[in-house]
């Protein structure tokens, strides 16, 4: 036998060869020594026999089937059309391996089938998993699933994964993992509003940062199950894979399927710890932005389908003045696009509202030295538009019926080549046409009772979008694109490997975006998190909410404004003036920094922060959601900081210190600049003020 060790600083991931038997996965969690030998690891956790079972010990192999003795889900799961092949027994027919990398072939006994598994550990603990059924032979096989996991010790009995809806994504559920599966599938052809985002386990009462936190993300942007398993023989598992339509992947000779890469991250310090690890994944990808993030102004919100050169122009002017960087004209400057009813499709200019084309709003948002970004939904179209005239054979539908409407509108097909091409074109011609740096990618509406020359038909057209994505930003590099889905439908890395910012929800509230984006920075790092300071009353809530509260709900992440500064008074321009100026000034440590979540005994409050890499600054928000049974908040402790260090603390007064319960302030708001030492901080902590419901607080420190 020989030991494969992946590892980084923090986590390890355990396998040992068994000849020619598939390597045995003994551990992945907390760092194990570089010394560690395969005889003390076999003699420390080689299980008992238990009663009722197979009479030697069936250990877990790195691709679990059923022929192992393995009674959890499966690996791989498919037959022929005569129903053999349907429990191959895979041997090892390579393994190379590294202190960070494992790439091993498990061939199939009999079959003419073999697995490519790839297992990557990145410097930041976080463990990517690919795997690619091969098939080489006659007949055809048919796919039902194939889908990787990760081993999970029985201790690891409380699971955590967010679901949601429009506007409430991402809010969080616990539950005890007892024995069984706990199974989540998502058929929306879209990650979903209700998506888990990332699946759990860990130590009862894990928090942000108690306890030890296994996790997992599935990068994929179509139909998905995520699952967690506990056996009583001692047995547990996450895991994940893609949903499979039916027939949807039946591969002939020399054909492959790719399976969506899971990702997993082990955590001894908590939630944040799980962040940790996909931040530094995410951050150290090629393609992430390395510029500082604009702060945009979106025409949504503020003049919705009132499309005209004069109101556009003046709000340009005025986002100008407040410091905005990028202008994003919103949906309605296509085609008959008037309302959300018709015209979606139709990717040209409109004449009616445009003479002259975009070309002068272009050139004006340009002379204020803004960047011009632009609204599309290519993956959809209304009936009453001139595409869907020209070619209902284009919608993606089962033959002889029609898919409900959603939004006024239907999914056409990307899978079909004609249609592929017309919207490339398109699009091309207005990326190559026109001066745009920026464009906001929109997803309205979930993909039902679709099909594709017959087919199940979501896997071909979710990776039509993603290489529709990619060649356009192959032709056209320097532009940056948002991935929109009705606000938060689809948040996965597989469609944030193709775009530079994601929309969390098309909520501005600032109280609902206050969870949103708590619990979408779980696995996504701040700077590609959009989020806006929208005007006072909230569209999508009718809540009415402080300038300093939708500030302070928005600052942290990619900041933008959705709000007809066109019409704001002094006083308020005044106060978003200094709000971007502020984001501005701190956007590198915001956007750079290590998430801190630090844990509140006040249940309706929330408390976010960033840390400098050097943990020179800090910046922590206090929001008190709601009022408590505690009366007096108490005091926090700002983990993450220097312990030896010395910090100055003080109010960052963005529109105005929130109202309180009572006159008097804790130390450091009536003297700004206190100093305090980095210890004390994180153990002890800084004492908060009483705020009233719907405020916030933003408390900055810098290393003296």
């Amino acid at each position: 036998m020989s030991l494969i060790h992946l590892r980084s600083a923090t986590t390890s991931f355990v396998a040992v060869n068994d000849g020619d038997a598939l390597p045995i996965v003994l551990h992945w969690g907390a760092r194990l020594p570089d010394e560690v030998t395969e005889a003390e690891l076999l003699a420390a956790m080689r299980p008992v026999v238990p009663h009722s079972s197979t009479d030697e010990v069936m250990p877990r192999r790195l691709l679990p089937m059923p022929v192992d003795g393995w009674r959890l889900r499966p690996t791989l799961a498919g037959s022929y059309a005569d129903g053999t092949g349907f429990a191959p027994q895979f041997r090892c027919g390579a393994v190379e391996s590294s202190d960070t990398a494992l790439r091993i072939v498990a061939v199939a006994d009999g079959a003419a089938l073999a697995v490519e598994t790839q297992y990557t550990m990145h410097p930041d603990g976080l463990l990517e998993i690919g795997a690619t059924l091969h098939h080489q032979g006659s007949g055809s096989y048919r796919v039902d699933a194939l889908e990787t996991s990760v081993p999970l010790p029985m201790d690891a009995v409380e699971l955590l994964d967010l679901t949601g809806r429009w506007c409430r994504e991402r809010s969080p559920q616990r539950l005890d993992l007892g024995m069984g599966t706990w199974l989540r599938e998502s058929r929306h052809g879209r990650t979903g509003h209700d998506g888990p985002l990332a699946l759990c386990a860990g130590d009862p009462g894990f928090s942000f940062r108690r306890g030890r936190v296994w996790a997992i993300h599935l990068a994929w942007s179509g139909d998905s199950r995520v699952y967690a398993e506990r056996s009583p023989v001692g047995r547990a598992q996450l895991g994940a894979g893609e949903l499979l339509g039916a027939g949807e992947v039946i591969l002939k000779d020399g054909e492959s399927y790719c399976a969506p890469t899971l990702f997993a991250a082990y955590s001894e310090r908590g939630l944040d710890g799980v962040s940790a690890a996909f931040h530094g994944y995410v951050r150290s990808r090629p393609s992430h932005p390395t510029t500082p993030r604009p702060v945009l102004l979106n025409t949504w919100e503020a003049v919705y389908f009132d499309h005209r050169l004069d109101v556009l122009t003046a709000l340009a002017d005025k986002a100008a003045d407040a410091g905005i960087e990028r202008f994003v004209l919103d949906d309605g400057w296509f085609g008959s696009r008037r309302h959300d009813g018709q015209g979606l499709g139709d990717w040209v200019v409109s004449e009616d509202l445009w003479p002259d084309g975009l070309t002068p709003l272009i050139d004006h948002v340009r002379s204020r030295g803004m960047e011009f970004g632009i609204w599309v939904e290519p993956e959809m179209a209304n009936p009453d538009s001139d595409l869907v005239r020209a070619h209902p054979d284009w919608v993606l539908k089962v033959p002889g019926r029609e898919p409900p409407l959603w939004r006024k509108q239907q999914v056409i097909d990307l899978a079909n080549p004609d249609c592929y091409e017309h919207i490339l074109g398109r699009l091309d011609a207005l990326l190559r046409d026109h001066e745009i740096a920026y464009v906001k990618w929109d997803h309205n509406r979930d993909l039902i009772d679709v099909a594709h020359d017959g087919h199940a038909a979501v896997r071909g057209q979710t990776l039509a979008v993603y290489a529709l994505l990619d060649e356009l930003r192959r032709r056209h590099p320097g532009v940056e694109f948002e991935t929109c889905a009705s606000g938060g439908g689809r948040v996965d890395l597989g469609i944030l490997a193709r775009t530079d910012r994601l929309w969390a929800s098309d909520t501005i509230d600032a109280i609902e975006r206050q969870q949103i984006n708590l619990w979408t920075s779980l696995v996504i790092p701040p700077e590609l998190i959009g989020a806006h300071i929208g005007g006072p009353h909230s569209h999508t809530t009718g809540r009415v909410s402080s300038f300093a509260m939708r500030a302070a709900s928005a600052l942290f992440w990619h900041l933008g404004v959705e709000w007809n500064v066109a019409e704001l008074r002094e006083s308020e321009m005044a106060q978003l003036q200094r709000a971007v100026a502020w984001h501005k000034e701190h956007r590198t440590l915001l956007h750079t920094g290590e998430v801190v979540r630090p844990d509140t005994p006040n249940r309706n409050a929330l408390v976010h922060g960033v840390v400098a890499p050097d943990r020179s600054a800090a910046v922590f928000s206090y929001a008190q959601l709601a009022t408590d049974v505690t009366e007096v908040a108490g005091t926090v402790r700002l983990d993450g900081l220097d312990p030896e260090a010395v910090y100055a603390v003080r109010p960052a007064e963005i529109g105005g210190l929130p109202t309180c319960q009572q006159m008097t302030w804790p130390e450091w708001v009536d003297h700004p600049g206190t100093r305090i030492r980095g210890s004390v901080l994180m153990t002890v902590g800084l004492s908060l003020p009483n705020v009233h419901p719907e405020q916030a607080i933003l408390i900055e420190l810098e290393r003296v």
